[in-house]
């Protein structure tokens, strides 16, 4: 397992920071964004204003260090439904994040400039769309790169392995990032695959896979930037397989309480990617401290004004219900929208 950033904050023998002080503070505040806006997420969807919300909690690393490998100018993000941090940096508003699970149909509109496909419920079945993207970006000799998001649970399912069978094959510039959280939904990994790892898969399909530590920034980071530099290169696709711990539920329709281990997640606690990065920015320079103080009520104000700016929206308009379905709608749907509109529901 690669690893480059020690729980304790410093780093590991022989290793090497991939990233400047100002960038690292960059990152650590992404996190705390998405730290807190989980947080706010959960608050929401009990009071009955988001719909079934799913917390990034524990994983701040491994979303965050491989999102920084990616340039948000040429290159793609698709996703799952876990990575708001990457979506973010990546350009996509907070406020459309926040449309999306309160069920407004215009969060799902990705704006323009924003290379990402929209967020994906549907476990898997974002991974063939993603190399046919880095297929098609190929073919039309584009310097872009596709990184495709995807959990251990996701991993068990016939479309990833056709994915990456597809992927091998055409030598497609797409960079699988495995997710290994530890559970899918409540079946634990151990129940899922006898390998030793998820990431040995690769090789049978032609390209390489890497383990690393995805609690670790820096390891995520470095991790993902050789492998998006591989792809653009013109060496294939890389799956990278990062193991992190989901620090609470799948989501707020689910009790971890009833098949995890409390002793087990304490332990994960311990190596809480935050606070490893915040230890190794205050061993480098004790005046970080105050930047680093200095971002919770700065990420809090963040997200108040992304509030404010979904809920000005306006009403959702039954139209939007059949907006970005089809380029071009059937006669069935148009059916579906002139009926809506006459029985008003």
């Amino acid at each position: 397992m690669v690893n480059v950033l020690e729980p304790s904050g410093t780093l590991a023998s022989g290793a090497a920071a991939p990233l400047a002080d100002d960038d690292v503070l960059a990152a650590l505040r992404l996190m705390k964004l998405s730290r807190a806006f989980d947080a706010k997420g959960a608050s929401l969807q009990r009071q009955g204003r988001f719909g079934t919300f799913s917390q990034v909690r524990g994983q701040e690393a491994s979303v965050v260090g491989s999102a920084w490998a990616l340039d948000p100018a040429r290159d793609w993000i698709v996703p799952q439904y876990r990575e708001l941090p990457a979506l973010v940096r990546h350009g996509y508003p907070l406020a459309h994040f926040i449309r999306y699970f309160a069920g407004n149909p215009a969060g799902g509109a990705i704006p323009d400039g924003v290379n990402m496909l929209p967020i994906q419920i549907s476990i898997a079945a974002q991974l063939p769309h993603a190399v046919g993207l880095a297929w098609g970006l190929m073919l039309q000799r584009k310097d872009a790169v596709v990184l495709v998001y995807f959990g251990d649970g996701a991993s068990s399912e016939g479309d990833f392995h056709e994915a990456c069978n597809l992927a091998g094959i055409v030598r497609a510039p797409v960079v699988f990032f495995l997710q290994n959280n530890g559970w899918a939904i409540s079946t634990p990994r151990r129940k899922q695959s006898a390998g030793r790892t998820l990431a040995e898969r690769a090789p049978a399909y032609g390209f390489a896979g890497e383990v690393v530590d995805g609690n670790d920034l820096f390891a995520v980071y470095a991790e993902t930037a050789r492998a998006v530099a591989r792809a653009r290169e013109g060496g294939g696709p890389t799956l990278i397989e990062s193991v992190t711990r989901r620090l609470g539920p799948h989501n707020t329709a689910d009790d971890p309480t009833r098949y995890a281990d409390p002793a087990d997640d304490e332990r994960w606690r311990a190596l809480d990617p935050i606070d490893r990065v915040e230890r190794y920015l205050l061993a480098r320079d004790a005046r970080h401290a105050e930047r680093i103080a200095a971002f919770d009520a700065d990420v809090a104000a963040e997200i108040e004004r992304a509030l404010e700016e979904a809920a000005g929206g306006g009403a959702v308009d039954r139209d939007q219900l059949f907006a970005h379905v089809y380029a071009e709608p059937p006669a069935r749907l148009e059916r579906q929208r002139t009926d809506s509109a006459r029985n008003g529901r």
